[in-house]
């Protein structure tokens, strides 16, 4: 009977709870709505009030004009997916080798490293766009993709936040594989990666999100137009005395199909993840 209770009075908090979230949600997913409905309406249809969320007549011009135009997507979109694909796929290996040594190797003055380590997360980008630039130049890399994706490989939330999943993993899986064996490099390749991968999709879904939409370096770190990303790209849109929103929304809508991507193949193994910590508990 007190089980019963108790469940009859947590269901009016759950459906509070979840009409929250459902308006929470709706709220997000609004701007992109708008987004979408903009990219298909003419230049007069995008201010009107109330807001027609389908037009009329629908056109597709502007979604052509993105890829056919004088200064197609299509340069900015694989500048973009390169740069952002070797930085995560870098960034995340990196993170783990980094993460592992501090986790598992024990060494002096591991913890203090460590602590500094971190700290570099306190100091502002901006504050590093001047050392970086004189660094680039110097090495002659400046107005090129390296200067986006060398600096992209390390990644110190990725480091910290992998480092805190391997202090999770017990212990004596690491140990009888050092008693049959095997050193630091097998256990960390055939043992911690496989059971890291829900930890290790996540990290790369953020890694990738973060890069794709790195405006800052890459505003100025690139000057030829023929090495820009899409984010810099949307800046032809921006004409002398007006903005295409038009223009504009049907590339962003373009934009954030990547991110959907990424996301769509690296939840299944988060949900996979989650899935084996609530069977083994």
């Amino acid at each position: 009977m007190t089980t019963n209770r108790t469940l009859s009075r947590d269901v009016p908090a759950r459906l509070l709870l979840t009409a929250v979230m459902l308006a929470l949600a709706v709220v997000m997913i609004v701007p992109f709505l708008w987004m979408i409905s903009t990219s298909v309406k003419t230049p007069a249809q995008v201010f009107d009030y109330p807001i027609r969320w389908i037009p009329a007549n629908p056109t597709w011009e502007h979604h052509l004009k993105v890829w056919t135009g004088p200064k197609s997507f299509g340069v900015y979109y694989w500048n973009s997916l390169k740069i952002s694909l070797i930085g995560m796929l870098g960034a995340t290996f990196l993170s783990a080798l980094a993460a592992y040594g501090f986790a598992r190797i024990p060494f002096k003055g591991r913890n203090a490293a460590f602590i500094l380590y971190l700290s570099m997360m306190m100091v502002p980008p901006q504050v590093l766009f001047v050392p970086k630039f004189v660094m680039f130049e110097w090495a002659g890399i400046y107005n090129t993709h390296l200067a986006l994706i060398l600096p992209g490989l390390f990644s110190i939330f990725g480091v910290f936040m992998l480092r805190q999943f391997f202090l999770s993993l017990p212990h004596e899986i690491t140990e009888s594989a050092f008693i049959d064996g095997a050193g630091h490099f097998r256990i960390f390749f055939r043992l911690v990666l496989p059971l890291a991968k829900p930890a290790l999709a996540t990290l790369a879904i953020i890694d990738f999100s973060w890069q794709w939409n790195d405006y800052e370096n890459a505003l100025v770190f690139l000057i030829d137009e023929r090495l820009y990303t899409v984010p810099l790209g949307l800046q032809n849109f921006i004409l002398e005395n007006t903005v295409d929103y038009n223009g504009m929304m049907a590339a962003t809508s373009a934009g954030i199909l990547p991110m959907i991507v990424v996301f769509a193949i690296g939840q299944r193994y988060i949900i996979q993840g989650l899935t084996n910590s609530a069977v083994k508990g």
